[in-house]
């Protein structure tokens, strides 16, 4: 029985079986019947079938469809003249045989006729057309046909025609279809219908053509030519089929296959809702086509491309669309091609390989290990929740308020993905259909993604059922065949660098995790089987088999960063120690690979936290917490890792040979930072050890300065990396931290899309990471030798460093928070505060220059309010050492206070006594500086969970770190209000304390917090840059509602009245602005009324507190903080008996420019007719309203308002008819203010003409209205 053709099979192999198919003789299962053509209506359409007719196809009798005979298409020459002496192409085979020639030749002459009627112009342009819509490689061929035949100077003879005529080809023309060419029926068209131009004519007796539906037929037209629209109207975005966004007007050629029967067809590509349809399609081809077009989207979106074409986001778009479930109902599909292209598109929208890479090639930073989590923030899911009732919230179930899969996707893409069983499915692809290696590594770097979302989501991917053993025994199998280099056809069963970089992830979320994988899925032994072998032997491709090893070190390094996987130590100690012994070897090659650097880098990290856990003791842990976390004795001892430090010195003496050629240095990688990392921890292990005689560490300590650090020092290639700290800092140009085109906040990434810039922080020339780990090592020394502290004060005098400070706390734009940056600015912080910490330990021992010394107490400010969360260590220390250290305040000691208190004499023209001047009070709070740092310890103090992780990982205390995944970067550690925190949190105390008590030692808290803002005010203004002037004059006022008898005390009362007078200056006044949102504020008018009210309940007349009742008022202010007075607290009035001597700010600060609201000034009217402002009660006021009547009643505004006319009428009838001729004098005869004036006013002796003019018109129309009365 002959065999049918396979899939696969090349026509070779089809005309084969054709040829042993008609060698046996066997009939035919088809039978070829003819048809005869019918054409204009001389066939008779009843006539019997012949032989000869056209060809139909019989399938077993029972369906019958016609397969036209191809035609083949005439070439001719260009030209005036037409030399067709035959036909050529056609043939006439297929038709019966005495009018084969017949109709050939027909068909000849009616073409010849057609083109000897069209001009050379229309037979171009029709040529042009036909090759536009033509496959090139089939007019390329052609065209090499008619070469080959002109060289040759044959002629083309007809084919089963022979002694017909011929014709020369030259270029190929199109010839039309003859029954396109016959007139339609009378019933085939409306009446009035335009005709439709179709390539074919349809025949009532071609199949499922009986009834022939024209309108279903437009499709087969010509498409129309693209239209250029000069409307402002969006047009919908197209794409072709590897992504590429097609320009509204390009006209590509239709074998291309983007046109197609949908709204506008004419252009080419498909929309994204086209795309989304396509993945509905019963064809499972389709639906693979336009999931694969649909990655290919958003790969290029979330690489910018689209960033200046498109309006909107692609990824919003795709995402408020469904994508994200379109996705997880096409892994269900039971086509693996679907699952496969579902699960590709799933990996384009959730991974970004650029972000894995920098975290990869960091990894052996200082502290490079941490990460913060890929998670968004969850603010405005908060702000929904409280705007629902809170008691509708409390009647609902848990089960009620778990949200929908939808809901969770629209704030967190990964919650929404785990919501819908991701996982189970995933693990099912895995397991059971066991998918080819582009599928398992997409899968693979899914779950890698996953787990960096959370600790909550690393959790359920472990935990996830037969998940992580189906990834260990089938990816990483001790014993594999080998794989050669070509691809292999499936990865089960072979060892793969995606699993064990799944497995290090997992166990950077946490120690349990950690300890769960190395105990239930024999993980040690697997450590074992790719760490105890070189890379090269491991029958790998090379490749692959160093990223397996490198991984492997990593996933080790992690599980030592909690004390864990010490027993591995002794059995691979000589496998460790013959890599280290190999490694200088490796380090001398002209060009080392990347990769094995890489795998160098992580075998030092691993080292540095084997050394670490050899030096912490459960003993010498830090158990100073309930909460701190159960240690057990370490597997590792110092005995066991003291012979390290003689091998990987030599290691950093041969990489630093290469400092001084760049290219060479680059190729390096981490490997010199890590050489420096180990170091730091071997000292610090060392200094631990309390069984050991001290003298021989401080020895070796100085060996290695005078030997490797003093060298190093001195070279001028550390002072070029120096210098390349401002050009790669983040702080610097925070354009290096600009959002990602694509990034949307319910899907977080590092936007790391385009890469890196080499001169960026995390770029190939980078100096942070080499400059970081070696003030790591100088402030270990330096922390343990204190000798060596002077010689060490040579790194901060470089002049590079001296100039990145001086632009990190220059004025300027700060980068915006994303993820990236949080990630780029920790490792930054990092750098500043190992400077400060060694600025500090020189500075006890050695003098520092006064400029030194302050521009470091400015950057330690700096630093304090940028600090991110996981860096609450840093935060405690520089608030115990730095920020409120005496040395770096040279100002103190430098006539800083004489200095202040000139100023004020110089501003203020007025000599105060010196013993309440502001240099007293500056020298005083120099004075208690160490209590202003133990107020600020008590009410700064961060979150005790937080704080004692952050100290085990700054400290080395391995026993008690929790996990390697830092909390969300949501917001500094620190509001940019610190330096008033302690005074908040006194408001918010008496605020809620019953009966408005207050804490104990409230006065000592005020003054603390008083004094230290003074001395910012003063000495480190641009601290307080980030805290507006309404901000700080908001929590001057606190200090007055904390209670009724706080402000009256005497330093409070100087302190106070010190800072006003900073808020009062006039470039500080030009810049206050009472109606902007203010930080921790909800209305600047609210906080009024409440001050006001305090101030008629408590103040009895107290001049400072009238001060600032009065500083809102001035005119530049809102007109509510007015009226809140005068409408609504009258009684305040008498109080505020503030001399115009003692007013803070120039009276025409308050008369300046007049007063436009008409409701205040009828307020101002009506509280000095009634007398409730009289200027013995209140000066100031009663000025201020005096100035502002007499300007409105003697205003000659002709563009006022009918009712402010009247009322201005009706104000200065009244003022002339008042009984007070006081009040009547001053309302009429008011000129100018002058605070030095009791009244506060000058007055007229005399009116102006003008005035006096208008008054006696008043008077007349007055006397007029008291007549007419009478």
């Amino acid at each position: 029985m002959l065999s049918r053709p396979k899939p696969g099979e090349s026509e070779v192999d089809l005309l084969r079986f054709q040829s042993q198919f008609l060698a046996t003789g066997a009939p035919p299962a088809v039978q070829l019947v003819k048809k005869g053509i019918r054409r204009g209506g001389s066939t008779n359409p009843d006539r019997p079938l012949q032989q000869d007719d056209r060809d139909m196809v019989m399938l077993d009798g029972t369906m019958t469809c016609e397969a036209p005979a191809p035609r083949d298409r005439v070439a001719q020459p260009l030209g005036s003249s037409h030399s067709f002496q035959g036909p050529h192409l056609v043939t006439g085979k297929g038709l019966s045989g005495h009018e084969a020639e017949q109709e050939a030749q027909t068909i000849h002459e009616e073409n010849v006729a057609r083109l000897q009627a069209m001009a050379p112009e229309e037979i171009l342009q029709e040529q042009q057309r036909l090759l536009a819509q033509l496959d090139p490689s089939m007019v390329a061929f052609l065209r090499s046909h008619s070469h080959t035949w002109e060289q040759a100077g044959e002629k083309v003879l007809e084919e089963q025609r022979p002694g017909g005529p011929s014709v020369p080809v030259t270029q190929e023309e199109p010839v039309m279809s003859a029954s396109a060419r016959e007139p339609r029926q009378d019933n085939e068209l409306e009446p009035g219908a335009p005709a439709l131009k179709l390539p074919v004519a349809p025949h009532k007796e071609w199949l499922h053509m009986d009834t022939i539906e024209l309108e279903k037929l437009h499709w087969t037209q010509d498409l129309p030519p693209v239209r250029r629209r000069r409307t402002q109207e969006k047009m919908q975005a197209r794409f072709s089929l590897q992504g590429e966004l097609l320009a509204p007007d390009v006209d590509l050629p239709t074998h291309l296959g983007l046109h197609h029967h949908g709204e506008e067809a004419e252009r080419a590509g498909y929309s994204l809702q086209e795309l989304f349809h396509l993945t509905r399609s019963q064809v499972s081809q389709q639906r693979v086509l336009a999931l694969h077009v649909l990655s290919l989207v958003i790969g290029r979106a979330q690489a910018g491309e689209f960033e200046d074409r498109l309006p909107d986001s692609v990824l919003r778009l795709l995402l408020d669309a469904g994508f994200l479930f379109l996705l997880r109902f096409s892994l269900d599909d039971r086509v693996d091609g679907v699952i496969a292209a579902a699960i590709q598109a799933l990996r384009v929208l959730l991974v970004a390989p650029r972000d894995e890479e920098l975290l990869d090639s960091t990894f052996s930073w200082y502290h490079g290990a941490l990460v913060f989590p890929l998670m968004p923030s969850w603010k405005d899911k908060e702000d929904e929740d409280e705007e629902e009732p809170p008691a509708d919230r409390a009647k609902k179930s848990p089960e009620e308020r778990r949200r929908p899969p939808p809901d969770l996707a629209r704030h967190d893409v990964i919650k929404g993905l785990l919501a819908t069983k991701l996982l189970p499915r995933l693990r099912y692809v895995l397991e059971v259909t066991c998918p080819g290696p582009a599928v398992v590594l997409d899968i693979l770097a899914v779950l890698i993604r996953l787990s960096r979302h959370s600790l909550e989501s690393a959790t359920r991917v472990l935990e996830c059922p037969r998940l992580i053993e189906t990834i260990v025994r089938e990816f990483l199998p001790t014993s594999w065949s080998p794989v050669a280099m070509r691809p292999t056809p499936s990865l089960h069963k072979v060892p793969c660098a995606a699993a064990m970089k799944l497995l290090r992830v997992l166990a950077s979320a946490g120690r349990n995790i950690a300890a769960r994988l190395l105990s239930s899925f024999d993980l040690r032994s697997r450590l074992c089987r790719f760490i105890a072998e070189a890379p090269q032997e491991l029958s790998l491709p090379p490749e692959e088999a160093e990223i397996l090893s490198t991984e492997a070190l990593r996933l080790w390094a992690v599980a030592a960063s909690y004390g864990q996987g010490g027993d591995l130590y002794r059995e691979l100690y000589p496998v460790l120690m013959k890599a280290l012994q190999a490694m200088p070897a490796e380090l001398s090659v002209h060009s080392p690979r990347a990769l094995s650097m890489q795998r160098v880098a992580a075998l030092l990290t691993l080292l540095t936290q084997l050394t670490l856990a050899a030096g912490s003791s459960p003993a010498e842990s830090h158990r100073e917490s309930a909460e701190a976390l159960p240690t057990t004795p370490s597997s590792v001892t110092w005995t066991q890792v003291s012979g390290l430090q003689p091998l990987v010195e030599p290691c950093l003496r041969q990489t630093l040979k290469l400092l001084p050629r760049p290219e060479r240095w680059r190729n390096l990688g981490p490997v010199p930072t890590a050489c420096l990392l180990f170091l730091s921890a071997y000292y610090q292990a060392w200094s631990q050890q309390v069984s050991l005689c001290p003298e021989d560490e401080l020895q070796d300590m100085e060996r290695l300065l005078e030997d490797l650090l003093q060298p190093l020092l001195c070279q001028k290639s550390l002072g070029s990396l120096w210098d390349s700290l401002r050009l790669c800092s983040p702080l610097c140009n925070p354009l290096f931290c600009a959002p990602a085109p694509e990034a949307l906040p319910s899907l977080v990434s590092l936007g790391c899309a385009g890469g890196c810039p080499q001169l960026s922080l995390a770029g190939s020339a980078s100096p942070f990471p080499f400059l970081t780990a070696l003030l790591c090592v100088l402030n270990t020394l330096a922390q343990i030798h204190k000798g060596l502290c002077g010689q060490l004060a040579a790194v901060l005098v470089a002049p590079g460093l001296e100039n990145y400070f001086r632009q990190c706390v220059a004025p300027g734009p700060a980068p915006h928070l994303t993820p990236f940056s949080a990630w780029a600015l920790r490792h930054e912080h990092h750098l500043q505060y190992l400077a400060l910490s060694l600025a500090q330990k020189v500075a006890t021992f050695h003098p520092v220059p006064a400029t030194g010394a302050a521009l470091y107490h400015a950057v330690a400010l700096a630093l304090l309010s940028r600090l991110l969360p996981g860096s609450e260590h840093l935060a405690q220390e520089l608030l115990r050492s730095c920020v409120f250290r005496l040395e770096f305040l040279p100002e103190s000691t430098s006539g800083g206070p004489e200095a202040a208190d000139f100023s004020d004499r110089l501003s203020l023209g007025s000599s105060r006594d010196p013993a309440c001047g502001r240099g007293a009070l500056l020298a005083q709070a120099c004075h208690d500086l160490p209590s202003i740092r133990n107020c600020y310890l008590t009410h700064c103090s961060l979150a005790q969970a937080s704080l004692l992780a952050s100290q085990a990982l700054y400290r080395g205390d391995l026993q008690q770190v929790p996990t390697l995944l830092l909390p969300a970067p949501q917001e500094p550690l620190l509001p940019t209000d610190w330096p008033f925190q302690p005074l908040i949190h006194l408001y918010h105390w008496a605020s809620d304390a019953p009966s408005g008590l207050a804490p104990t030692n409230t006065v000592g808290t005020a003054m603390r917090v008083l004094q230290w803002v003074l001395v910012l005010e003063s000495w480190r203004p641009e601290a307080l840059l980030a805290v507006p002037p309404a901000a700080r004059l908001a929590r001057l006022m606190c200090v007055f509602l904390v209670d009724s008898e706080l402000f009256r005390e005497t330093p409070i009362q100087h302190l106070v009245v010190a800072l006003l007078a900073q808020l009062c200056r006039p470039q500080v006044l030009l810049s206050l602005r009472l109606d902007c949102p203010l930080p921790g504020l909800a209305s600047f008018p609210d906080l009024y009324a409440s001050f006001l009210e305090h101030f008629e309940a408590v103040s009895f007349g107290d001049h400072l507190f009238a001060a600032l009742v009065l500083f809102p008022l001035q005119r530049q202010f809102s007109v509510t903080l007015r009226l809140a007075l005068f409408g609504e607290h009258m009684g305040a009035l008498r109080a505020l008996g503030l001399p115009l001597t003692k007013l803070p700010v120039p009276l025409e600060c308050y008369t300046r420019p007049p007063e436009d609201s008409l409701a205040l000034l009828l307020l101002y009217f009506r509280a000095l007719v009634t007398g409730a402002l009289r200027p013995h009660w209140c000066p100031v006021l009663y000025a201020v309203a005096v100035a502002h009547v007499n300007s409105f009643i003697f205003s000659q505004d002709p563009k006022s308002s009918d009712e402010v006319k009247a009322a201005r009428r009706s104000m200065l009838q009244k003022t002339w008819l008042l009984a007070d001729e006081g009040l009547r004098q001053h309302l009429l005869h008011y000129k100018l203010p002058s605070s030095s004036l009791p009244e506060g006013f000058e007055l007229y002796s005399q009116l102006p003409p003008l005035r006096q003019q208008y008054l006696q018109t008043l008077a007349s129309g007055v006397l007029q209205d008291v007549v007419l009365e009478t």
